[in-house]
């Protein structure tokens, strides 16, 4: 009669599920943190730790939902965060928000009206205030689901009235160290938003421009053309420009030639019958008579560029005479080599104009029209006249003048507003700026990006480029909502007032207790006494990148858990978007090396940009978008941090509901390698249990050993920010190691030999160190997930994994080269075994493996190595028996496995023995025994006696 011994199986007992449902668990965790005060309890508990770690926030700005740029972004900081918690380090995390500028402006505008219509300036910034903290409080609540630990109570606000006081601090010390300037210099300008831009508001589109061949007369055309050796005769001698902003020429006041190119004077067409001899660059000659229809152009003479400084020149429209001047921003690429020049619309323009003493004219406002001082060209009036629909307009005057040399439509990329996707324009206007040059800025922010530890390291030479290359930087702009310039000009000279930086810090005084409010509503005479008659305050407010810029000054240098204090490292951290090498990265730069004299940051990590899986950037208009709340609704924020954590963040990142179900595969792995192992811990206390490594079985001892090879793996890809390396050894580890190899093995140690067996406990102890190990190298990245498998874990244990560092209880004992060997060559063995099994297997031969005898032919040494666990092999190879023996000839049907220095045969016959019910063994001893005739010897021992003596597997 059959017996039943389910009895006497230890099968796995655990109440970790199978399946993670995490979109509703995940709520419940968070509300258990949000209960207990989850990041509080780990600034306490990791409070006396001798490292300091900041990831310092870069802030998001206050206005609508968060998308899945921002889940990347503050995913990967997460990460980043809670891995030096696992390191050792103390690690707090402030986030924080950006909350002036013009998108807040511009929402209140829209509900409420500009500032000075329904609501004055005081009232508008209320609701201002109003509406970033309704945009914060909707964006907190998803950066939480997302799992991201932090100081939400405590967020740090650019809006707060003691930031907005630090900013002017901030702002004081960069004018004591003589950075700030006031000057008209151009400055991109968006009529949408009648300001001011920063270069990091400004990104290229294609636009259609009129590209105009132009030509201006010479006043003493004989003159010009003896320059050349030629004499002119009654001929029109002229200089032709080539420009895509025909709106420019009104305030065209020279023309800049370049002072070492070669210019050719060219026989030219004919202007109302009267000959024409045009000046062109020599090596554009070619190009330029082509556009003007001259196939093969008659060269009359050359001379140098410097030959021609101060030639004057009639202006095209006006009566005006514009000089030659020499710039070394003229090339000989494109148009004419020849570049009519404007101070008020190009920085070059600028710069060159100043050299030779001449002013803007500032006839374009704010809004893109002409003033009303804007003379008519010819009977044609442009005052009042937008610039973009005065560019026909101009070019019918030139045409009808008859300096319209050529004329064409191009397509081409131009800067725009990065808020309005409209056309900007350089504009000179009174600004002020910091200084790249004059107290050597630029010189000290490039030696300071040297010190930085760029990941990936292309960062440094992009960053260094843009620094090297930038203009001064334009802080102020003309809006309500922002952060005062607070200074008092002259009146007369509109020099700021020379105990400026002791004002500065009133002022601040002021504003931290009432707002930037009380800039505005501050009689000078409080601060200025009998002087404020003489002084105006400036009413421009600061560039939102200066607001973010000097938070290093304003959140690190102002709180204390930032801070160094008495730890013996410190290291700050800014991670960010890749496009933040304009923005961000470069503010901070500049404003901390304008204050303190070095950078901000110790290490920047720039992450690429999300796109779908055919690459294209994701948008509502091609419906290809993917939410992140869509994904922690439908799938869980595990998942969505999993993706984030396993793409490689130095490129774009592509995402589909495709990507999203592979990650969800590899989710479930993992998810179950946990759960069987902690299955297999049921009745496991270590407290009583825990064997020493070194007294474990063999195998286990292994186990262990590729634990802590994975560990140290995991920890220094951690340390190097390799996310998609960690994810890869953990899912490998997982799979193979474990999955594959030493959880299939142990299955019938672990069921069927006694509860409290030596060789059980054994198992159990290199699980338990496994799991330790494991949820530790998850937690930074499912750190639900973790916590879940924390709270699983038999002993007794702190309430989080997060208030812990990595295992210590990864022993290695098989680390020796000869060790490694052993298993290597074992496990390469193993392998050509399993081929020869599936080919029994796929033949029909055997179903299972254990229904199958191995023999293994090896070389004398070989066969030595492995004989003290020959008894033993068959359970390493999951089969039911298994023969060692010396290899003479090549056996029979046997399959060869190659290993350095040795060869090894592998063949399998179909067992004949009887199969145990109880291991499912086939064995020859099952039924001698006669009270259990339908068990094997072991079993029996397992069943009633001290159970077998099992050392290796």
């Amino acid at each position: 009669m059959t017996q039943d011994y389910k009895n006497t199986i230890n099968l796995p007992q655990t109440e970790f599920p199978m399946r993670g449902d995490l979109p509703k668990r995940e709520p419940g965790w968070l509300a258990d943190w949000e209960k207990v005060g989850r990041y509080a309890q780990i600034q306490a508990q990791t409070a006396n730790r001798d490292k300091v770690f900041v990831l310092h926030d870069g802030p998001p700005y206050a206005n609508g939902a968060i998308h899945l740029g921002h889940a990347v972004n503050k995913v990967l900081k997460d990460v980043t965060v809670k891995s030096r918690l696992m390191a050792g380090f103390r690690a707090p995390y402030v986030p924080g928000w950006d909350c002036h500028g013009l998108p807040i402006e511009i929402a209140v505008e829209k509900k409420h009206g500009k500032a000075g219509d329904k609501l004055d300036a005081v009232a508008f910034r209320q609701k201002c205030r109003e509406y970033a903290q309704q945009q914060i409080d909707l964006q907190r609540g998803d950066f939480k689901r997302l799992g991201v630990l932090g100081d939400w109570e405590n967020p740090y606000r650019t809006m707060d009235f003691k930031f907005e006081a630090d900013m002017i601090r901030a702002l004081s010390r960069i004018v004591a160290n003589g950075h700030v300037v006031r000057g008209a210099k151009p400055v991109y300008w968006c009529f949408d938003c009648g300001s001011a831009l920063a270069e990091a508001e400004i990104e290229y589109g294609d636009k259609v421009s009129p590209a105009v061949d132009v030509a201006y007369d010479a006043l003493e055309p004989k003159a010009l053309a003896a320059k050349f050796g030629v004499d002119a005769g009654d001929a029109i001698v002229a200089v032709p420009i080539w420009t895509t902003t025909p709106w420019t020429l009104p305030e065209s006041q020279a023309v800049s030639l370049g002072e070492d190119l070669e210019y050719s004077l060219v026989e030219g067409v004919s202007r109302g019958g009267q000959r024409v001899l045009l000046v062109i660059a020599s090596a554009l000659v070619e190009k330029a008579m082509h556009r003007y229809g001259v196939e093969q152009p008659k060269v009359l003479g050359h001379v140098a560029g410097a030959a021609l400084e101060n030639v004057l020149l009639q202006h095209p429209f006006y009566t005006r005479d514009i000089p030659v001047l020499l710039g070394d921003h003229v090339s000989a690429e494109d148009g004419t080599g020849a570049v009519h020049t404007s101070p008020d619309h190009g920085v070059e323009d600028f710069v060159v104009s100043r050299k030779y003493g001449i002013n803007t004219l500032n006839l374009v406002e704010s809004r893109g029209t002409y003033c009303a001082d804007t003379p008519p060209a010819g009977d044609v009036v442009l005052a009042g006249q937008h610039i973009w629909k005065a560019n026909d307009i101009i070019v019918n005057v030139l045409r009808d003048r008859g300096v319209l040399l050529a004329h064409a439509k191009i397509e081409h990329s131009y800067p725009n507003c990065w808020r309005h996707k409209t056309p900007v324009i350089f504009r000179a206007t009174p600004q002020w700026f910091i200084s790249m040059e004059k107290e050597g800025l630029r010189k000290t922010a490039l030696a300071s990006i040297k010190q930085v530890k760029w990941v990936p390291g292309w960062g440094e030479e992009r960053i260094a480029g843009m620094v090297g290359d930038r203009p001064d930087w334009c802080i102020s702009r003309q809006r309500t909502w922002g952060v005062p310039i607070a200074l008092f000009i002259h009146k007369r000279t509109q020099e700021p007032h020379p105990d400026s930086v002791a004002l500065m810090e009133q002022v601040a005084r002021h504003v931290e207790k009432g707002s930037i409010d009380a800039w505005y509503a501050l009689d000078a005479a409080e601060l200025l006494g009998d002087q404020a008659s003489e002084y105006e305050k400036v009413t421009d407010v600061l560039d939102v990148w200066f607001d973010s810029g000097v938070t290093h000054f304003a959140v690190i240098g102002q709180r204390p858990e930032l801070q160094q204090g008495d730890a013996k490292s410190y290291k700050v951290m800014y991670l960010e978007g890749s496009d933040q090498h304009r923005g961000w990265f470069q503010s901070s730069l500049l404003t901390s090396t304008a204050i303190h004299g070095r950078a901000p940051y110790d290490d920047v990590l720039t992450h690429g940009f999300t796109v779908d899986a055919q690459g294209r950037k994701m948008s509502k208009s091609l419906g290809n978008g993917i939410e992140p709340q869509d994904i922690m609704k439908t799938l869980g924020a595990d998942i969505l941090r999993l993706w984030i954590c396993s793409t490689d963040y130095r490129n774009e990142m592509s995402l589909s509901d495709e990507i999203l179900k592979r990650v969800s595969d590899m989710y479930r792995r993992i998810r179950n390698t946990a759960r069987f192992l902690l299955g297999n811990l049921d009745g496991f206390d270590p407290a009583k249990h825990l064997l020493p490594v070194e007294e474990c079985i063999l195998l286990d001892q292994w186990a262990v050993q590729q634990a802590y090879d994975t560990q140290q793996a995991v920890a220094a890809a951690y340390d190097r920010y390799d996310f998609p390396e960690i994810v890869q050894r953990v899912q490998n580890y997982c799979t193979n190691e474990l999955g594959a190899l030493y959880l299939d093995i142990t299955k019938d140690r672990l069921y069927t030999m006694p509860t409290d067996s030596r060789g059980r406990r054994s198992a159990q102890s290199a699980m338990y160190r496994i799991v330790e190990a494991l949820v530790r190298w998850l937690a930074p990245v499912l750190s639900f997930t973790a916590e879940e498998i924390w709270k699983a874990l038999p002993g007794e244990r702190s309430e989080s994994v997060l208030f812990e560092t990595w295992y210590e209880g990864l022993t290695p004992t098989q680390g020796s080269p000869e060790q490694r060997r052993y298993w290597s060559d074992l496990l390469a063995i193993r392998e050509t075994a399993s081929r020869v099994l599936e080919g029994m297997r796929k033949a029909g031969d055997i179903g299972a493996s254990l229904e199958a005898k191995l023999a293994i032919h090896a070389d004398p040494a070989l066969v030595a190595r492995y004989t003290p666990a020959a008894e033993e092999l068959r359970f390493f190879f999951i089969t039911s028996d298994l023969r060692l023996d010396v290899a003479g000839a090549q056996p029979e049907n046997a399959v060869l496995s190659e290993l350095e220095g040795a060869d090894v045969w592998v063949s399998a016959t179909v067992s004949s023995a009887i199969k145990c019910v109880r291991c499912w063994q086939l064995r020859d001893d099952v039924g001698h025994h006669h009270e259990h005739p339908e068990l094997c010897g072991r079993c029996v021992t397992n069943v009633e006696g001290a159970g077998e003596d099992r050392r290796w597997f």
